[in-house]
């Protein structure tokens, strides 16, 4: 249970924490800071949440308040996915988080958050417990069923069927089991989920705001970006990799996506 769920001050592991698989939860107490998510600019200022999914690929704090105080929770992918909820929202709020990791909760969602955060410290520190790791799983999946209410009232509540839901469940594990690495056209992902590329997009569209090539891409310059930044592959291998047909197509596609040329983002 101590490598499953790990509660931190600061973000000095953060970085090291997403490689390891960990999903990050902060609770801002008091000041605020400005940091870098996989090169755009966020604030996180008392009183709000922040929640970094596993794809992500660069965390770095870029400045904080000298009253900055903040609460982190690691919480190892698995039993992330033991301790959600079985709700068709989950996919929506964990989409939105590529695009704001910031939720800026009202004073009430503020005093649910810092409950919730200090019963899991608490509930941690009690390993003797004779169904310790239950009562985790119990913790967090309050915490995580909380952030969807954040969720619904801060940004409103989609209405997403089962079958749409599931669709997407589908096309994400697709893409999480790293296909994009060689096949970035929607229409081989529709042709594995029996569907028209048509319609996968609308309904990409529908439950996360962006068609379906966008997640493709989304996966595909995370991986570029992390690769770039943590192995020695050249650049020629990374093209391999990817499946592109020559370096200066790989190149190109960097250039788009990241902003950068690959020399660039390796410095």
């Amino acid at each position: 249970m101590e490598h499953e769920i790990i509660i931190a001050n600061n973000f000095d592991e953060a970085t090291q924490m997403l490689r390891d698989g960990y999903i990050t939860h902060a609770f801002c107490r008091g000041g605020d800071c400005l940091f870098d998510l996989d090169g755009r600019k966020f604030s996180l200022a008392k009183g709000d949440c922040m929640i970094l999914p596993q794809q992500t690929a660069e965390f770095a704090m870029i400045s904080s308040s000298p009253d900055f105080a903040v609460d982190v929770i690691y919480v190892a992918s698995g039993f992330i996915q033991v301790a959600t909820p079985l709700s068709n929202y989950g996919m929506r709020g964990h989409l939105a988080l590529f695009e704001d990791p910031v939720m800026h909760l009202t004073d009430e969602q503020q005093a649910v958050c810092a409950l919730n955060f200090d019963y899991i410290r608490h509930r941690l520190s009690l390993p003797q417990h004779h169904f310790h790791r239950d009562a985790m799983l119990n913790a967090v999946q309050c915490m995580i069923i909380d952030f969807f209410d954040f969720h619904v009232e801060l940004y409103g509540e989609a209405d997403v069927s089962g079958q749409p839901a599931q669709l997407m469940h589908q096309f994400l594990d697709l893409l999480e089991e790293g296909n994009y690495r060689q096949h970035r056209a929607v229409g081989w992902y529709a042709d594995r989920l029996c569907v028209t590329p048509k319609y996968l997009s609308e309904v990409s569209k529908r439950i996360s705001g962006q068609a379906a090539v966008y997640w493709i891409t989304r996966y595909t310059s995370l991986d570029i970006a992390r690769q770039l930044r943590s192995t020695d592959l050249t650049v020629d291998q990374l093209a391999d990799l990817f499946g592109f047909a020559s370096t200066n197509y790989f190149s190109r596609y960097v250039q788009k996506n990241l902003g950068a040329p690959p020399s660039a983002l390796r410095e």
